[in-house]
């Protein structure tokens, strides 16, 4: 390098531009961290309310699921149409996009505020549902904002984009290895190396900004599978085969039946948002009463029981919690699949535990959470580094490795075409009008 080009370089560095993009490139990971730590907070308060709700009178919920549901679906279509469903379609859709009039229309202002109180509102309303989607939205927005504010050139705004991503999904399980395999295998399926550092910069500001406020936690507690492969090889076979099928179905069922159950609503004359979504918030209902309750929320509390052995699998909160994600994904609703698949990858491990009487409870179940999870995003090294890293464990095993590998082949079988890439679609290639009201995302 020559002189003068040192020069140059040198100058470019030390300018007020150089340094003003990465300002608000950090401060923007940061606020990252901040929110999805207290989306954690609005979304607990909001579950926590509908679970009080039950407990005073169970047949409630026919009436307050189907209200609150159609009100946030009407909410989502007029005040911020973009924020509905899970949220990591739109921010892949919002990467590859070129026009900037969809970018914002995906990663707006009105996401950020829009996705998270509406998301609460639809917890509140028992719908089976998660926080973390909804975070990865929110994240990549933050920074796409921040790189709208700069004039960052379009290749640029892709990569923060990811970044954010990234750091949302970081932040919201606190599992920073997951938010790194996330952005590559899910978001990108592939980026340029030269950005991998601005990926990881804000992955670590999110994270170190949540924990502060979170605390240094596991999201499931510390669980450990005590795997022996000659004696589990064939429970990692039939739990990734199970897991699989049942993933590929969910994905297909969101992907395509959406649609389908979109068009027969219209047939009937009741296509509208707040109708439709009262009507799948009517069969939520009817799922949790003929469950106690099980099916309702997040999931959360249900898979950390299963995990831990304090409640005993059984098929009917399994099925019944995959028709009520389904029924959720259906609504249009804003809302994630993370949490409500790690609830029923749980109950499917713990439903087939007894048959595996040689291995611990918790080892089948975390290999049921693992190969469902596998199955509907068929991202399977995602999948099992976040069931590492949110059951605290600190070694690599292969069986989590196998299962995924294996449902997520099976699941390809069924829908050739990943959930989230699927939905994206919609966003890429159809008018907007098209991508609002009733059909999944």
């Amino acid at each position: 390098m020559t002189r003068q080009e040192l020069y140059e370089t040198g100058k470019s560095i030390l300018s007020f531009a150089h340094w003003r993009n990465r300002l608000i490139f950090w401060c923007g990971a940061i606020v990252i961290g901040v929110i999805a730590a207290g989306f954690t907070y609005i979304a607990d308060y909001a579950q926590q309310g509908f679970i009080d709700l039950v407990a005073f009178n169970k047949f409630f919920p026919l009436i307050v699921c189907p209200v609150v549901l159609g009100l946030a679906a009407w909410l989502t279509s007029v005040f911020a149409p973009g924020a509905a469903g899970s949220g990591i379609p739109q921010a892949i859709a919002a990467r590859v996009s070129e026009d900037p009039k969809e970018r914002l229309y995906l990663l707006g202002p009105q996401i950020i505020l829009g996705k998270i109180l509406l998301t609460a509102l639809a917890l509140l309303g028992g719908a089976s549902i998660g926080r973390e989607g909804p975070t990865v939205q929110v994240g990549a927005t933050i920074l796409y904002l921040g790189a709208v504010f700069t004039k960052m050139n379009p290749e640029m705004s892709r990569n923060v984009i990811l970044a954010g991503a990234a750091a949302g999904i970081a932040a919201a399980f606190n599992t920073p290895l997951a938010g790194i395999v996330f952005a590559i295998e899910e978001m990108a399926r592939a980026f340029e190396h030269r950005y991998s550092g601005v990926v990881l910069t804000a992955i670590v500001l999110a994270g170190a900004a949540s924990l502060s406020i979170l605390g240094n936690y596991s999201y499931f507690g510390f669980a450990d599978g005590g795997y022996a492969l000659g004696r589990d090889w064939f429970a990692i076979l039939a739990l990734g085969v199970m897991g699989g099928l049942l993933g590929g179905l969910f994905s297909q069922l969101l992907s395509r039946g959406g649609f389908q159950l979109s068009a027969i609503s219209k047939h009937v004359r009741l296509s509208h948002p707040a109708v439709f979504a009262g009507l799948c918030g009517l069969a939520i209902a009817g799922l949790g009463l003929l469950t106690n309750g099980a099916t309702y929320g997040s999931g959360y509390q249900q898979a950390k029981e299963l995990l831990h052995g304090e409640i005993a699998g059984s098929w009917s909160f399994t099925i019944s919690k995959f028709l009520a994600t389904v029924v959720s994904g259906f609504s249009g609703i804003p809302g994630g699949i993370f949490s409500p698949s790690l609830s029923v990858g749980a109950g499917l491990g713990a439903s087939v535990a007894h048959w595996f009487p040689t291995t611990p409870v918790a080892g089948i179940v975390l290999l049921g959470m693992t190969a469902y999870f596998a199955g509907v995003t068929q991202a399977p090294i995602t999948a099992f580094i976040i069931v590492l890293e949110i059951t605290g464990r600190q070694s690599l095993p292969v069986p989590l490795i196998a299962v995924s590998v294996i449902a997520a082949a099976i699941s390809r079988l069924i829908c050739p075409t990943s959930l989230y890439h699927a939905l994206a679609k919609t966003f890429i290639t159809s008018p907007q009008h098209q991508v609002l009201g009733s059909i999944p995302r």
